[in-house]
C-alpha cells in the first residue's frame, strides 16, 4: 500500500541521519555511568507529624472541648472579677431579653462614670468539665516556672542549625512544650483536681459574668438586675425601665440564682460577692476608708504616746516640785 504523503530523497535522507544520532546517543549514554543525584544521596528530613504553628497537645485540638478549654483558660487569666450563675433552662428569648437589659443597665454606670466598660462584660453559659479543667490550669500552672525546671540551660535557637531544627519532630510528652492543652500543663493541674476553693460552686448548668476589671459600681449594677435584693441592690422600677418587667425577663430571671464571685483570684459566696458590690464609691472609695483607717490608727497610737509622754513630765514636775519644798524648809529651819 503506498504512502499517503510523499517524502522527497533529500527528507528521507535527513531521516535517516537523525535516527542514526539518536541511536548512537542512546549508546553513549547507555556506556556512561550516569551521575548520582543529589537528593538520592542524603536521606530526606522526616516528616513533621505537627505543622510549626499548632505543637502537639495532651488533647486533639480539633476538638470543641480544647477550643472551649483554651477559650475558658484564656477569660480566667484576664479576668479579675468573675460572677456564677446557676440557670435552669433558659430559652433563647429569656437569654437574649436578660443579656438586653444587663447591657442597658452597665451603659447607665458608664455614662455615669464616664467609662467604656459595658461592651466588655459579657455573661455566657460554660460547661462545667471543660471550665473546671481549664480553672486548674489558670492557677495551678505557670508556664515560665516549668519551662525553667524542665530546661535549666536551653539553647538558643539562633545557634543551632537548620538540619538540627528540621529533624526536631516534637512529641506529645515532650517537657518543653508548655502551652495551656500540653500535657505538661494537664499533669501539673491534675493534683489540684479536688483542693480548688472555687469546686463546691461548680455543679449543675452555670453562666458566668466576666469583667475586665474590678469595678464595684458595675458589678453593684449587675447585681441588680440578675440577682435584686433591696436595699443595696434593688430592682429597677417600671417607671425607671419598663422593659427589665416584661414577661421574658422575668422568666428568665426566676431560673438564675447567684452562686459566688472569683475577685482577684479569692472565691466568695453569695454574700461576699454582693459586699464587694456593695463596696461605697468603688475601688475610690475603698481606698478612702483604708486611709481614714489607716489615720485613726495614726493618730490613736499617737495620742497614747503622747499620753504616757505627757503624764511621765508631770510626775517628774510634781516629784520635782516636793524635792524644792523640802529644801526650802531645811533651809529656814537652818537660818
Amino acid at each position: 500500500m503506498p504512502p499517503r504523503l510523499r517524502i522527497c530523497p533529500q527528507c528521507h535522507h535527513l531521516l535517516k541521519h537523525q535516527t542514526t544520532s539518536y541511536q548512537y546517543l542512546s549508546t553513549a549514554s547507555a556506556t556512561t555511568p550516569a551521575a548520582p543525584l543529589p537528593q538520592l544521596t542524603s536521606s530526606p528530613p522526616p516528616i513533621a507529624r505537627y505543622p510549626r504553628t499548632q505543637p502537639p497537645s495532651h488533647k486533639p485540638p480539633e476538638l470543641r472541648k480544647s477550643q472551649l478549654h483554651r477559650q475558658y483558660t484564656s477569660l480566667l487569666r484576664s479576668t479579675p472579677l468573675l460572677l456564677l450563675f446557676q440557670h435552669s433552662n433558659l430559652r433563647a428569648t429569656e437569654w437574649m431579653s436578660i443579656r438586653r437589659e444587663l447591657q442597658f443597665a452597665l451603659e447607665k454606670v458608664d455614662g455615669d462614670l464616664s467609662t467604656n466598660l459595658a461592651p466588655a462584660i459579657k455573661i455566657q453559659a460554660i460547661q462545667v468539665g471543660v471550665f473546671e479543667s481549664a480553672l486548674l490550669v489558670a492557677t495551678y500552672y505557670h508556664p515560665e516556672r516549668h519551662r525553667a525546671a524542665s530546661n535549666p540551660h536551653p539553647t538558643d535557637p539562633s545557634t543551632q542549625s537548620s538540619a538540627q531544627l528540621a529533624n526536631h519532630v516534637p512529641s506529645p510528652a515532650d517537657p518543653t512544650l508548655t502551652h495551656y492543652l500540653s500535657r505538661t500543663a494537664h499533669s501539673a493541674a491534675a493534683s489540684h483536681k479536688k483542693t480548688h476553693p472555687l469546686r463546691p460552686l461548680l455543679s449543675g448548668p452555670l453562666a458566668a459574668v466576666s469583667f475586665p476589671t474590678v469595678t464595684p459600681q458595675h458589678m453593684r449594677a449587675a447585681l441588680g438586675i440578675l440577682a435584686p435584693k433591696a436595699p443595696t441592690f434593688p430592682a429597677p422600677t417600671r417607671r425607671a425601665n419598663p422593659g427589665y418587667h416584661d414577661a421574658s425577663v422575668q422568666q428568665g430571671l426566676q431560673k438564675l440564682m447567684l452562686l459566688g464571685a472569683r475577685v482577684e483570684g479569692r472565691v466568695f459566696d453569695n454574700e461576699g460577692a454582693r459586699w464587694v458590690g456593695g463596696i461605697e464609691g468603688g475601688l475610690e472609695g475603698l481606698r478612702g476608708q483604708l486611709v481614714r483607717i489607716l489615720g485613726e490608727v495614726g493618730a490613736g497610737v499617737t495620742g497614747a504616746l503622747e499620753g504616757a509622754g505627757r503624764s511621765l513630765w508631770v510626775i517628774v514636775e510634781g516629784r520635782r516640785g516636793m524635792l524644792e519644798d523640802e529644801e526650802n524648809e531645811r533651809s529656814s529651819r537652818d537660818s
